[in-house]
């Protein structure tokens, strides 16, 4: 039987789908990108924000119609929208067979094996363990990034409690995989090719505190080091009061791991801060930021933004706005708030009109869109190693090859590129070369192979 498998949301839900790819695998399942082709469907849904809401709801019913029609013999729906709205989604799509929360991934195979069984429309059965329930590395995936580049979930849930974020709510609190079990996730990550590897959590910071009492992401990385076939190692999602001195110095002494830390701060307002929850403040980030870069002068640093946070004055956005244009982060995202239900923001008075939200948000942008330009135009000049991703096939000429690759100022899916041109050899994906920076264009640059 071939499965449809939609995955929606972030990297962290990419790695619940592989896994749960990987166990259907070993099922027999086979898998299609093709809806017409589908005998069944799995939706791994997301509800951190709106937008992320409407496009799995949205998902769900699209494939609710082709189940009605008998087109499907079983659809199922897990992931954070399922789990936050499972009652919902069993009284308004019908359609749907078996719902699986956030904490029941591994339920995937009885899900389809029981509803393919039963040969009946919507006789549901849903399966929902304790949200706090611990989670499993080491589990064999099937890679969905192509294999140059692949993440290692190291923990699940969160602690935080910041007074906009579902997420406490939904995946549980913070629980990391055990070590031993991370490693060998990620020896057969790199036995299957993968060369970047990406750590991601709700807080990667964080790794270790609740198995082992005391912070371990240092030692998980030294130890990730020591796998061969890794080239680079990428950390996501570091909160700033949680970045220790030792991690500073286990990135700056280890080359396998990218000079790159994403590092949200949401606000540059302390009042802002306190009402989010943030246990940091602007003085605090700017000591961080430029405490990193003298001790990795090279190293780059994006964080992400909220504007329009309830109660957010002009005062408060000028704060942000002044610790953007001071720190010239090298990339830089801002969202627009999000009024999520369930969250102590959603209620809070002094809501922000989307009007403000956005004209706020576009200027901080317009901003760091000036501090990326020339950030870039800096880096004329200089020599990175990049990672090639592919041949531009119509840009080929006497002069030699085109290609598109990544530094490691450039996470995948996220940030920019670098177009390697009058390239003189045939390249594969997933080479690593030395490129000369001979230019920019906007966010992205321009180079040449160089020795």
């Amino acid at each position: 039987m071939k499965i449809l498998f939609v995955s929606l949301g972030c990297d962290k839900n990419r790695v619940d789908t592989e896994v749960m790819l990987g166990m259907l695998a070993s099922r027999g399942y086979s898998f299609t990108d093709d809806e017409l082709e589908a005998e069944a469907a799995v939706v791994n849904t997301c509800c951190f924000i709106n937008d992320a809401k409407e496009e799995s709801i949205n998902t769900i019913l699209e494939l609710a119609e082709r189940r009605k029609s008998g087109q499907l013999k079983a659809l199922i729906v897990t992931g954070c929208l399922a789990q936050r709205y499972q009652e919902e989604i069993q009284k308004e799509i019908p359609e749907v067979d078996e719902i699986l929360g956030i904490s029941s991934t591994d339920k995937i195979i009885d899900a389809l094996d029981e509803t393919i069984k039963r040969n009946k429309l919507f006789t549901h059965k849903n399966y929902f363990d304790d949200i706090n329930r611990k989670p499993i590395g080491g589990l064999k995936r099937v890679i969905t990034t192509g294999g140059l580049f692949n993440y290692l979930k190291i923990a699940e849930g969160c602690d935080k409690r910041c007074t906009y974020c579902i997420i406490p709510k939904v995946r549980g609190s913070y629980r990391s995989v055990p070590m031993e079990q991370l490693l060998e996730d990620a020896r057969n990550l790199a036995e299957a090719g993968v060369t970047e590897l990406l750590l991601v959590a709700q807080e990667t910071t964080l790794y270790g505190t609740d198995l082992y009492g005391e912070k371990k992401l240092p030692e998980l990385l030294n130890k990730l080091c020591e796998i061969e076939g890794f080239k680079w190692i990428r950390i996501l999602y570091c909160y700033p009061e949680e970045i220790t001195e030792e991690l500073i110095q286990t990135i700056k002494a280890q080359p396998k791991i990218c000079h790159y830390l994403d590092i949200p701060i949401q606000s540059g307002s302390d009042r802002i801060l306190k009402k989010m929850g943030r246990r940091t403040n602007n003085a605090e980030i700017r000591a961080l930021v430029q405490h990193l870069r003298e001790e990795i002068p090279d190293i780059c640093i994006r964080t992400t933004l909220i504007s329009g946070f309830p109660g957010e004055t002009a005062a408060d956005h000028n704060e942000t706005y002044d610790l953007v244009r001071d720190l010239r982060f090298d990339r830089l995202g801002v969202f627009t708030y999000s009024q999520e239900e369930d969250t102590p923001a959603a209620t809070m008075p002094d809501q922000v009109t989307e009007r403000v939200k956005n004209t706020r948000r576009n200027k901080l942008m317009r901003l760091q869109q000036e501090i990326a330009f020339e950030m870039a135009e800096e880096m004329v000049g200089r020599t990175v190693e990049a990672v090639i991703e592919g041949r531009i096939t119509d840009a080929d000429d006497d002069d030699g090859l085109s290609y598109v690759a990544r530094t490691y100022k450039d996470a995948p899916d996220i940030d920019g590129y670098v177009f390697v041109t009058g390239v003189k050899r045939e390249l594969m994906t997933g080479d690593y070369i030395k490129v000369l920076i001979t230019g920019s264009n906007e966010y992205d640059l321009i180079g040449e192979e160089t020795s």
